[in-house]
């Protein structure tokens, strides 16, 4: 179990109750990055890529009916699908390629259209492809003169996803204990970590090399040229603000209208991360308690008096078993949104009756399991990304070291997340390209960046260091004061300011508040 930033564009009850344009020629050439370092030596990430081949840049996306996702219904007629071929290895353009697969719809006003809007809602990991329109209602008011298009980055679903396991692997790493209390309990831990690594390599030993984020940014503007664009227009969400900026430090040039919602703390590394989310996590867990009645201490008493019962004791349901680890993962889900806050009461009150049914279903949806015990690999693609980004291999002494702090922070959280910073990336097979992640964009446009004071997975305060880092006159914050993991289609202020933005090209003051659908300037 990891609680890792996720996909912020569905609702948990949502999903539950359904489980049921111009020529290439026109745009900017996607041959070099135009980053200058700004932190000393050059990073992997900001090195000039090789001049890309006219076979890649010369391509002419073939749109086409899409088929329907595994499990899923086939998208709208007015949807089409397409695939364009990036390098493998963006420092060896003229070698093997990959396809990265696209969606779109087009925009409705054809005299006003602007040019393509495109989507990352997160993981990393998430499928646009899938995603986008399940959950292009949000969005109808942009389509009127953005083209909306979705991508796979590499590493995910059609764009040559990761795989590492198999469903009866994943199945039996459920019993894992993933807060560990004796010796062998922290072996069976650190091994079962290094053996999803070593599955990963053995059946995606291609791609894993070049899962990193500076990649699936450079194949970004890619895109961005050969659907006639001169400027990237994106939308960032959780995970997809750490690529927006990404792109924005690499080609500060090209950056067009970029919104980037439920920002990730460029300045953080792996144990900074995990200590944002602990507190994050802790915080909404918190306001949720205090929403029903009950005060935040006798709450957390309450549910760490469940979970240790659950550590001695897993419950069963059905054939399987509610362990500690897996209903940390279902209380997790449900703070990502302030409208899932029932479904918690109702699961908690269950397994504190013995009744551990709906704890695990949630875990189950965070899991990305159906009822067949089908897991879908969105976990494994998301653990390749952040390894392939992050040099840093914590070691099951290091995670030992920050319980104290940790379990202070969070009782519930906080033992999770500190071994998580050894098990996540252990024995990785492949070095990973940074500690943390240089966001400067001197030269490019205003680039919204949203953040939520309740938000449990990027926590506010990354969005104020977002805002910073990208520099002056790039980074412009817009504060949302409310609950839940991403603010646009939850606050009309927040959705307001950001179609003025996108549509019109109005640039709020730097620090506008929302809250509830009203808003005031500050600073």
């Amino acid at each position: 179990m990891s609680i890792r930033i996720r996909v912020a564009a569905l609702t948990v009850a949502g999903v539950l109750a359904a489980a049921g344009c111009a020529g290439p020629g026109a745009a900017a050439d996607p041959t070099a990055t135009d980053a200058k370092p700004s932190r000393g030596a050059a990073s992997q990430s900001a090195r000039p890529s090789a001049p890309l081949p006219a076979s890649l840049t010369g391509q002419r996306p073939s749109w086409q009916p899409c088929a329907a996702p595994e499990g899923g219904e086939k998208p709208g007629a007015d949807w089409r699908c397409a695939e364009v071929r990036v390098p493998l290895d963006h420092a060896r353009p003229d070698g093997g390629t990959i396809e990265i697969a696209l969606i779109r719809k087009e925009a409705r006003d054809k005299g006003g259209r602007i040019g393509s809007l495109l989507f990352n809602f997160g993981g990393p990991g998430a499928s646009g492809v899938d995603i986008l329109p399940r959950a292009a209602r949000e969005y109808d008011g942009l389509n009127r003169r953005y083209d909306l298009v979705g991508f796979d980055p590499r590493g995910v679903a059609r764009s040559s996803g990761v795989v590492c396991r198999d469903d009866r692997e994943l199945a039996a790493a459920e019993g894992t204990d993933v807060t560990p209390d004796t010796a062998a309990e922290e072996a069976a831990f650190v091994e079962d970590g290094a053996s999803f690594g070593a599955g990963c390599a053995r059946r995606s030993g291609t791609v894993i090399p070049h899962t990193t984020t500076s990649n699936t940014a450079r194949d970004l503007d890619l895109i961005r040229h050969v659907l006639g664009d001169d400027k990237l227009n994106y939308f960032g969400i959780s995970y997809g603000t750490q690529l927006g900026a990404a792109y924005a430090h690499l080609f500060p040039s090209r950056v067009g209208r970029t919104v980037l919602d439920a920002v990730v703390d460029p300045t953080a590394d792996a144990t900074g991360h995990a200590r944002n989310q602990t507190i994050g996590f802790q915080r909404a867990l918190d306001n949720y308690f205090k929403s029903t009645g009950e005060s935040a201490a006798e709450g957390t008493a309450r549910t760490v008096r469940l979970l240790e019962g659950l550590d001695r004791r897993p419950l069963r349901v059905g054939d399987r078993t509610l362990t500690e680890g897996l209903a940390v993962t279902g209380i997790a889900i449900t703070l990502y949104a302030e409208s899932n806050w029932p479904l918690l009461t109702s699961a908690l009150e269950k397994a504190e009756r013995g009744d551990g049914s709906e704890l695990l279903r949630l875990a189950d949806w965070y899991n990305d399991r159906d009822e067949r015990g089908h897991y879908g690999t969105q976990s494994h693609s998301q653990r390749a990304i952040s390894c392939a980004d992050s040099s840093e291999r914590p070691t099951a002494a290091q995670a030992k070291a920050l319980l104290p702090e940790f379990r202070g922070l969070s009782p519930i959280f906080g033992a999770f997340l500190a071994w998580d910073t050894a098990g996540w990336c252990a024995r990785w097979p492949v070095k990973g390209e940074r500690a943390d992640q240089d966001v400067s964009a001197p030269g490019a446009g205003p680039v919204l960046v949203v953040g939520t004071t309740g938000d449990p997975a990027t926590p506010y305060e990354g969005a104020e260091r977002m805002a910073k880092e990208l520099g002056a006159g790039v980074g412009v914050l817009v504060s949302n004061e409310g609950e839940g993991h991403g603010a646009y289609g939850t606050s009309s202020c927040v959705t307001k300011t950001v179609d003025a933005y996108l549509l019109d090209g109005e640039v709020p003051a730097y620090g506008k508040r929302c809250s509830s659908g009203t808003a005031r300037s500050g600073a």
